[in-house]
Order: C-alpha cells, then sequence, then structure tokens
C-alpha cells in the first residue's frame, strides 16, 4: 500500500512545474518573470530529488546520494529568486539590480563553490550497530547552505515588502497575491531551515511541510496572474533597505523566540512539543500580517470609531501635516504628482487615483496607482475633449462624481479613468484650478468597500486638492525658473561658440587662399585641401546648429509628404555594406508642417543611431499613423542610455554620452518638434539598443 506522505514532494515539484509554465504563459516575459520560472523549477527539482530520497523501497546509501544532490540544487534556490523579489512590478527594477549586483553574484557563485569544495560533507550518515534505520544528519557546508538560504529568505521577504508599500490603490491590489503566496512560501522555508539549523539533522517532515506550502502557495500565486493580466505594474519602491522594515523586525522575532524555545525544550524533552508551538506561532504570526494588509479591514475600523465615539472621521492636522511633508520633499512634478497619488490612495481608501496634467490645450497622464505609461497614452483625451473639460470645470471648480452626474464630460472622464470594478463605478473628479486655469485634474475611483463618498470625503478631497494645486504650481514655476535660466546661459555660451568658431574658419578660409603657393606638391596639395575643406564643412555646420538656437525657433509650416521627407532626410548618409537604413513606411496624410526642421530632426536621430552603432549595422526608420497622429520612429540595435541619462540629461544642452559630442542634438530636436506642435518619445536600454519616436500632429493647419 502506497505512503502517501512520501508523494508529497512529488506533489509540490509537479506543482512547481506547473507554476513556471503558467508563469511564461501569463506572463510578460520580462527579468522578473524569467527570474520567477527559474526559481520555482529550482524548487521541483528539489521536490522530485526529495521524492527520491525518502521512497519506502529506496536504499540506505541511495537516500543519501539523492539528498547529496538535493542539497546541491537547493544551492541554486537564493539567486533567482532574490532577482525576482528586486524587479517584480518595479518600474526602477534596473537600479536595484545594478545596486545589488555584487550581492547576486554572492548569491549564486558562493553556494555553487561551496557544494562543489564539500559535497561529500553535505549528508552525513551514521549506520546503526542493531540494524536500525540510518541517522542522516547535515554536515557543515550543508549548515551554512541552510544559513545562507535564510539570510536570502528574509531579504526576499523585504524585498516583496518594500514593493508592496510602495503600491498604492489598484497596483496594490494586483500585486497582492503574488506577495502574499510568494510570502507564504518563503515564510515557512525560514521556518524549516530553521527548525533544521537548530537541529543538526535531516527530517523528511519538514521537506514535506515545504511541498505543501508550494500547494498552498500556488493558490494565490494564479490568482495573481490572472488578477494582473497583461497590464504593466510599475512600482517605484525607495533605496532604503532596513528603515521601516517589519520583516526584519518579525524574522528576527521569530528566530530569537524559537531558538530560545527549542533549545529549552531540547533538554527537558519534547521536541515534538516544539515544533507544534512553533508552528502554530508562526501560522498566528502569518493571519496577523494578512489582517494588517486588509484595507477594508482598516477602514471600517476607522468608520466603526468615527461613529461610536463622536470622533470626526479624519484628522485634518494630521492628514496637512502628511500632505505638507510629502509635497515639500518633492521638487519634481513627475514625484509629486506620484507622491500626491500614493497619499490620496490611502486617505480615501481608493483603489485606482489618477493626476492628470493639463498644458499647452493637451492633457497628459502625470501619476496613477492603476495606469501605466503606455495606457496613460492610449487613454489621454484628444484636443477637442481637453476643451470640454477644461471649460466644464472652470464653470464647476468644485469636487464632483462623475458617475452620478450629466453631461458629455462624464463620458470622457469614464474613458480616461476606466473602473477595475464596473458592478458600482463612481468617480469622483477634482478640478486643481490655479492663476484663472485648469493646471489638472485628479480623479478618484473603486473606493475600497464600494462605499460612496460622505460629505466629510468631499470637504478633505477640496483642501487636500487646493494643496496639491498650489504645491504643483511652485514646482511648475520653479521648473520653468530653471528651464529660463539654462536656456539663457546656453544663449550666451551659443553666443561665445558662434564667435570663436566664425574666427576659426576665416582662418582657416585665409589658409586655402594661400594654399596655391604649395601647389606644385601634388601630395600635400591634396591632403591640405581635403582637411582643410573637411574642418571648414564641421565648424560651418556647429554655427548653423548654434546659430539657430541662438536666435530663437520660428516654424513656417507648409504641406509636404511624411515618407517623402524622411527618405530625402537620410539620402546620402548610408555607406553599404556597412550601414543600412531600412525603411518602413505606411501611407500617410499630407500634413502641415516646417520640412526642412523636421527633416534636421531625422537626420539628426539617424546619425546619432549611425554612432550608436560606430558606423556599421542596420538602423530602422518607419513611419505609420496612431490616431490623429503621425510617428516617425528610428531604431538601432547600439549601446542605449541608462535611465538616469534618458530622465536627466537626454534633452539639456551640452549634455551627450559621446566622447566628442556637444551635446546639442537632442537639446534642438526636442525644440524643434515642440514648435511643430509634437512631442518626443524615446525606449532604450544599455546594450540593447535605442528607439525614437516623433509623434506629430495629422490635424495641423497652415499658419
Amino acid at each position: 500500500m502506497t505512503n502517501l506522505t512520501t508523494e508529497i514532494p512529488l506533489a509540490g515539484a509537479v506543482s512547481a512545474g506547473l507554476l513556471g509554465v503558467c508563469c511564461l504563459l501569463f506572463r510578460r516575459r520580462g527579468a522578473a518573470d524569467y527570474a520567477f520560472a527559474a526559481g520555482v523549477a529550482v524548487l521541483a527539482a528539489e521536490g522530485i530529488l526529495d521524492w527520491l530520497a525518502i521512497r519506502p523501497y529506496a536504499l540506505a546509501a541511495e537516500q543519501v546520494r539523492w539528498l547529496r544532490a538535493s542539497v546541491g540544487i537547493q544551492a541554486l534556490l537564493p539567486f533567482p529568486w532574490l532577482v525576482f523579489s528586486l524587479s517584480y512590478a518595479r518600474g526602477n527594477a534596473r537600479q536595484f539590480l545594478s545596486k545589488w549586483r555584487i550581492l547576486l553574484a554572492l548569491a549564486l557563485l558562493a553556494p555553487v563553490a561551496l557544494v562543489y569544495a564539500g559535497r561529500e560533507g553535505l549528508i552525513l550518515a551514521t549506520v546503526p550497530a542493531a540494524g536500525g534505520p540510518w541517522a542522516i544528519s547535515l554536515g557543515p557546508p550543508a549548515l551554512v547552505l541552510e544559513g545562507l538560504e535564510l539570510v536570502a529568505s528574509v531579504i526576499l521577504l523585504m524585498n516583496l515588502e518594500r514593493t508592496f508599500r510602495a503600491s498604492t490603490g489598484t497596483m496594490r491590489w494586483r500585486v497582492k497575491f503574488m506577495v502574499t503566496g510568494t510570502g507564504l512560501l518563503f515564510v515557512i522555508r525560514i521556518y524549516t531551515v530553521a527548525q533544521e539549523l537548530i537541529f543538526h539533522r535531516y527530517d523528511p517532515a519538514l521537506n514535506n511541510f515545504n511541498a505543501v506550502a508550494l500547494v498552498v502557495a500556488l493558490i494565490p500565486i494564479l490568482r495573481s496572474f490572472f488578477r494582473s493580466g497583461p497590464r504593466d505594474l510599475e512600482v517605484y519602491p525607495s533605496h532604503r533597505v532596513l528603515q521601516g522594515s517589519l520583516t526584519l523586525v518579525l524574522a528576527g522575532s521569530y528566530l530569537v523566540v524559537v531558538g530560545l524555545l527549542a533549545k529549552g525544550l531540547r533538554y527537558i524533552g519534547g521536541g515534538n512539543i516544539a515544533a507544534l508551538q512553533t508552528l502554530l506561532a508562526l501560522a498566528a504570526l502569518v493571519l496577523f500580517v494578512v489582517l494588517l494588509q486588509s484595507d477594508r479591514i482598516r477602514m471600517g475600523l476607522s468608520r466603526f470609531v468615527s461613529r461610536n465615539f463622536a470622533r470626526p472621521e479624519y484628522d485634518y492636522r494630521t492628514v496637512w501635516r502628511m500632505f505638507t511633508e510629502g509635497n515639500a520633499a518633492q521638487m519634481d512634478q513627475t514625484e509629486q504628482c506620484r507622491s500626491l497619488v500614493k497619499l490620496v490612495s490611502d486617505v480615501f481608501q481608493t483603489l485606482s487615483v489618477a493626476a492628470w496634467s493639463v498644458e499647452n490645450e493637451t492633457m497628459l497622464l502625470a501619476a496613477s496607482t492603476f495606469l501605466s505609461a503606455a495606457e496613460g497614452h492610449e487613454l489621454a483625451p484628444r484636443k477637442e475633449d481637453v476643451a470640454v473639460l477644461v471649460s466644464h470645470f472652470l464653470a464647476h471648480p468644485q469636487a464632483t462624481d462623475a458617475d452620478a452626474s450629466t453631461g458629455p464630460w462624464t463620458g470622457i472622464v469614464k474613458r480616461m479613468h476606466p473602473s477595475e470594478f464596473p458592478k458600482k463605478e463612481s468617480r469622483v473628479c477634482f478640478p486643481m484650478i490655479g492663476q484663472g486655469r485648469l493646471v489638472g485634474l485628479l480623479i478618484l475611483g473603486d473606493r475600497v468597500g464600494t462605499s460612496s463618498f460622505t460629505e466629510q470625503d468631499f470637504d478633505m478631497l477640496s483642501c487636500v486638492g487646493d494643496h496639491a494645486t498650489a504645491s504643483l504650481l511652485n514646482v511648475q514655476l520653479s521648473q520653468k525658473l530653471l528651464q529660463a535660466r539654462e536656456l539663457e546661459a546656453f544663449q550666451t555660451m551659443a553666443a561665445f561658440f558662434v564667435h570663436d568658431l566664425k574666427n576659426a574658419a576665416s582662418t582657416l578660409s585665409l589658409m586655402l587662399k594661400n594654399l596655391p603657393v604649395h601647389f606644385e606638391d601634388p601630395s600635400f596639395r591634396q591632403d591640405a585641401l581635403r582637411g582643410l575643406g573637411k574642418s571648414v564643412d564641421h565648424i560651418n555646420h556647429i554655427i548653423s546648429r548654434l546659430g539657430l538656437l541662438r536666435k530663437g525657433m520660428i516654424s513656417r509650416p507648409a504641406e509636404l509628404d511624411l515618407n517623402e521627407m524622411a527618405v530625402q532626410a537620410v539620402a546620402g548618409l548610408e555607406s553599404p555594406p556597412d550601414f543600412v537604413v531600412s525603411r518602413e513606411l505606411s501611407p500617410l496624410p499630407r500634413v502641415w508642417l516646417d520640412r526642412e526642421q523636421i527633416a534636421k530632426v531625422v537626420t539628426n536621430l539617424v546619425l546619432n543611431a549611425k554612432e550608436a552603432l560606430d558606423g556599421k549595422g542596420k538602423v530602422e526608420l518607419a513611419t505609420r499613423r496612431e490616431a490623429d497622429w503621425a510617428v516617425i520612429s528610428v531604431r538601432d540595435a547600439g549601446c542605449g542610455m541608462t535611465p538616469e541619462f534618458m530622465e536627466n540629461s537626454l534633452y539639456r544642452p551640452f549634455q551627450s554620452t559621446k566622447k566628442n559630442g556637444l551635446g546639442i542634438g537632442m537639446f534642438q530636436s526636442k525644440m524643434i518638434v515642440e514648435v511643430n506642435g509634437g512631442r518626443l518619445a524615446v525606449e532604450s536600454e544599455p546594450g540593447q539598443g535605442t528607439t525614437f519616436q516623433v509623434f506629430l500632429p495629422l490635424n495641423s493647419k497652415a499658419g
């Protein structure tokens, strides 16, 4: 008769295999997804080896061999799971992976080296004198491996906690089940590893416990796959590691209590009682943490206290201090909007919050707790819709429930802010009005418990919104002042460049006039003329670019064919077979734009791509239509750019990744595109290439 307990590790291994397959089927296949698949593959291999070791008909020598193999596979566990914990759902995952690269390398190499050096001492088996069962214990290398896994598990839980705490609204709603399932899995592993470290012996029951935990964790993790769907998750946690970490406190307290309890009961007997008490304490701890994470429970307690103890629902002084401190620390509009939506989501217990900024008759997503940047671009209202919203909210500057109101503006808001829970939709809009204009629009939806906004809620929202509007205006004014100062300094430097380079060009021109004196030497004449001519052309090119910026940017639109213009702009830039520009041009309507300026942008992007490829390779030039925009894209597979450079330096003058670059090409291109009513978008990864997209309006008119 088969003993079902011996089949538990096999069930866990099968569950892990299914988990990895589901991950690759339902996820986007990014770094976190591949790391997760690799991690569950290691768990599956560990489960199969444990199953082979505890089979009833397995010989003692075979058990030792399979257990050594299991411990060896276990050495591969920390690396993929640490990568997963640092990259799952994080918009700034690359920064964390780069910062932790040394630890990740140690997590991969140190356990493998330890297994290789001490593989014979991983499992120690003692032959009994009277033919009883073998006593199997863990050798020093295996105990060190268990210690490394314990540390890695605590760090992993800290990273998952940081991701969960940094998320808000529906972002938190989407990541909650993945964090819960993975957290449960490694909380159990902390328990089993701690037991093995304390008692120094192999216990099949602990491996069965791990396998059961894996099967149970499968349920919330699979739920997270279907809850998240194909949407991007962009959480931006802080880089602080230890500060305010609940995981570190709980894990440390647990290990201390378990160690003291186990050591005490070891002397008086009752190891089984210690294991049972430890398990119950662990289960209670997990349940307590799960209850703490429940937004609905926290909101219910707050309203119970407000109703029954004559307390206001909001502590105005506390909320005001939260928003003041949160906004005062942010000097960038994007970071301030991220802080704003997070605070609003926490205060009003709403899962989906979005802040839209209004500028130049366009409305763009500034920050959101549930929309990614790509989704925000797709849902952004058209110019005529923006005009409707601006007109309505300037006439009605108070907070309003869009689902309880009528008018054309309500349909626009509903398209901009899709509901996660359509059974009871309630989207509250607050117009951020300052200096007589609509600065932005704050939209709240999907409230916890689907409760309606009360009069106190609207009053608090008005206070918060007015405070946020003033802070946002201050940031915008500061940024404009900074840009004006940068432009003034740049124009001054450009004037010096023009003056100095004109003098140099005049000198070189005189040299060219004197060259006939040495015309008798053919080789000298040929080299001198070629070198001087190249220098003059280069200097005059710089003068024209800097002179254009010094005088200002004026657009002279005319009707043109963008495909024809793009082909002519790159004509002569190719040098087959080393460098080729491939063209994928879709039919586009004729537009009214400045032909010369747009051609300069395309030429600059292709030349930049060529330099990124060191003059060898292929650049892809493509055009397409996207809603009311004509899009010109230039893609290369070159060196790429870091996120920090793209965010802080890409469009600033005199910032360049090239050794001899002036850093004015992208600054000039951005100015040209914006003057013509368009915008620039860029996607790049170091070592993976760069894609620039130029969005140009199709409905522009001759001016």
